[in-house]
């Protein structure tokens, strides 16, 4: 009997997948999703036609397609895992020559009902297309240059697209999420080494270059690199966002100042208070308790994560358990390093609590394929 023969006849098969389902993380998801309606509610002045019932709609079909992946064999996503890559390496370069412009980006594909950002779902297909490799690659290669090269390519590829939408949040989480699965598959810590020491490199040029005829970066991202050293400088301009914000979560005390009581986004202070800048809106109103009672909830999803990964035998599965749970840290900890001041604002939501479609169906897509890892993992 070959391994794949073995773990069709060894799957739950029909209605059975129900009791594998990991209901505890979708319990826990959905008490984070609620909060961030609560939040959106509160933001809008207590209207739940603006934000609120537009995400709860996307929250529920997210759930949906979140199921039927997970009632969908693992084994199917790994060999879909191709497809998924090239489909949105084409999205990607679609965006760039058709894009629509938004907020001085163009990041989004308009389809009328919605607009849809394909460097959200290339989060999940690079995760996919590194754990595929990786199943597929015998361990004696995988450190081995020519076989990590490969990789390396279908790493930077896409993060170069995203670069030039420009979208640097989403291309630093491409290539760290990236790398995660690489060294979750056994690449030598060498080569983490050598790239680190090239970020550091990479890093001195770019500050050198501001100003010069090969400047590197955008002069919008140098603006946020000169707000994040000292947003002081420029307090109604470019040091605005980080202001406000710090001075919304500081307000907030132990226990916040209750429900729809937040002065600072009643009163219209925070920006992009309703996506990248939610979590300024939850610790004014509900201070140190309920900061730290949202992170507990977000600890406890990772826990979920890395314990399936570590439960689960199939390398592939666990390859995307460990990529989907980088993916989900990284957005949580560059949000909140963002709206707390201890990174430049670079527009990353966060999780299930900010406003967007996009984001919101790309995390519960992936939660699907972690699912669909622990219902038909070999028992």
């Amino acid at each position: 009997m070959s391994f794949l023969e073995y773990r069709v006849k060894t799957a739950p098969t029909g209605l059975s997948k129900v009791f594998y389902i990991h209901w505890a993380l979708i319990l826990v998801v959905t008490a984070v999703a609620a909060i961030g309606w609560l939040m959106l509610y509160s933001i809008a002045g207590g209207d739940l036609n603006t934000w609120a019932e537009p995400q709860m709609k996307r929250y529920v079909l997210g759930l949906i397609l979140m199921l039927g992946v997970a009632f969908t064999p693992i084994w199917f996503w790994r060999s879909m895992a191709g497809m998924a890559y090239g489909v949105s390496v084409l999205l990607l370069l679609v965006v760039e020559f058709f894009g629509t412009v938004g907020m001085g980006a163009q990041r989004w594909i308009d389809l009328g009902f919605m607009r849809l950002q394909p460097s959200e779902f290339m989060k999940v297909a690079q995760v996919m297309m590194l754990a595929m490799y990786y199943d597929w690659l015998d361990d004696k290669k995988v450190s081995r240059l020519l076989w990590v090269l490969i990789p390396v390519i279908l790493i930077v590829g896409p993060t170069v697209l995203v670069l030039m939408q420009p979208n640097l949040g989403t291309s630093i989480m491409l290539i760290v999420a990236g790398g995660a699965v690489m060294f979750a598959a056994g690449v030598s810590i060498w080569y983490f080494v050598a790239v680190i020491a090239m970020v550091v490199g990479a890093v001195a040029a770019v500050l050198e270059s501001e100003g010069t005829s090969w400047q590197l970066l955008h002069d919008y991202q140098y603006r946020r690199i000169h707000t994040f050293l000292d947003p002081a400088a420029d307090p109604l301009g470019a040091g605005y966002n980080i202001i406000q914000a710090k001075i919304a979560l500081g307000s907030g005390g132990w226990a916040g100042k209750g429900f729809m009581q937040g002065t600072q986004s009643r009163l219209n202070f925070l920006p992009e208070k309703h996506t990248d800048f939610i979590f300024t809106t939850l610790g004014e109103e509900f201070g140190f308790v309920g900061a730290f009672s949202l992170l507990m909830l977000y600890a406890l999803i990772l826990v979920f994560l890395l314990w399936a990964a570590i439960q689960n035998r199939d390398r592939f599965s666990q390859l995307v358990i460990i990529g989907v749970a980088a993916n989900f840290f990284l957005y949580i900890a560059v949000n909140l390093s963002m709206v707390m001041g201890m990174a430049p604002v670079v527009g990353v939501p966060l999780p299930l609590l900010s406003y967007g479609g996009s984001a919101t169906l790309m995390i519960m897509l992936s939660f699907g394929l972690v699912q669909s890892a622990i219902v038909h993992r070999l028992r």
